[in-house]
């Protein structure tokens, strides 16, 4: 996994415009590429000397062939539209960090069950979720499909099926109730939380888009 850091030092004049326009316009469409799994925002705590104050956006994404179609298909755009609204009330420059390990404090008792048919199956973006990798074992969703659609245009979800012989193969997790919270924040906006009996017999929880 890799993050993608953007550091700005913004002019106080612009200050609150930049940043409001930051939360509730450019971080979303730049999430809404697909290349990127989460984005932070944080402030800079230093007086700087050249003025203004400074933020830092990370950018988490699972993949160097992932960043470098954000940098082909969408980086351009992205910056065009800032330098359009800002100009030189700011200066931005960008890193790249590669992600070593992640270590959280010790997770409470596992009880909660997840079924995942997606990218949750990968171990990188496990990793970034969980701080962790997860052992499961292989189940199926009856009635369902695959949905030719993707959102995003990357990620998969799944949808009823009239067809009882359709069947959604994936792999059920135990996780606790704590890191379900924290799929719901990977998952976004774009997804809703569903639980379902598998095939099993095991009642567990299931990401969809939310149109389903």
């Amino acid at each position: 996994m890799l993050i993608y850091n953007v550091t700005i030092n913004v002019e106080d004049s612009v200050h609150l415009q930049w940043l409001e326009w930051m939360k509730s316009t450019h971080i979303p469409e730049v999430l809404e590429t697909g290349k990127f799994l989460e984005a932070t925002m944080t402030r800079v705590l230093v007086d700087e000397e050249m003025g203004g104050i400074t933020y830092s956006v990370q950018y988490k994404v699972s993949d160097r062939k992932t960043l470098d179609a954000y940098y082909r298909e969408d980086a351009e755009r992205m910056r065009n539209k800032t330098m359009q609204r800002f100009g030189n009330a700011l200066v931005a420059f960008r890193t790249e960090l590669q992600v070593i390990t992640i270590e959280k404090a010790p997770i409470k008792s596992a009880t909660t069950h997840l079924f995942a048919y997606g990218t949750l199956q990968d171990p990188e973006v496990q990793k970034m979720v969980f701080s962790r990798g997860l052992k499961g074992q292989e189940d199926y969703l009856k009635s369902h499909s695959i949905s030719a659609g993707k959102v995003g245009g990357l990620y998969p979800t799944i949808q009823k099926s009239a067809d009882q012989n359709d069947r959604v193969d994936g792999v059920v997790y135990i996780i606790s109730q704590e890191e379900l919270q924290l799929v719901d924040a990977y998952e976004g906006r774009a997804y809703q939380r569903k639980e379902v009996i598998l095939a099993s017999g095991i009642r567990a929880w299931v990401y969809t888009e939310k149109t389903y």
